[in-house]
């Protein structure tokens, strides 16, 4: 499990799962520590991302927040992963 912290109010819990033919990464929205949304993102041998859970985050903050705050969100998912690439 990881926990991305967007900013003040937003964060977003990560997990892998293991499925019969390979594996999913899920990520859960929150607000002030209430779920409002989940995302799914399903492999069958391995992903191909720049850093771990990039697509499912991705995919999260894309589906739920618009303009600016979608922008700042993913870059501040790029800068807290920078190290991993």
């Amino acid at each position: 499990m990881r926990i991305f912290k967007l900013n003040e109010v937003y964060n977003v819990v990560c997990n892998f799962e293991s499925t019969r033919s390979g594996f999913r990464h899920i990520a859960v929205l929150h607000k002030n520590g209430y779920e409002l949304a989940k995302a799914k993102c399903t492999y069958q041998n391995r992903s191909w991302e720049a850093y771990e859970f990039e697509s499912v985050l991705q995919k999260i903050i894309g589906d739920n927040f618009e303009g600016q705050e979608k922008i700042s969100f993913l870059n501040a998912i790029k800068w807290e992963n920078r190290g991993n690439w």
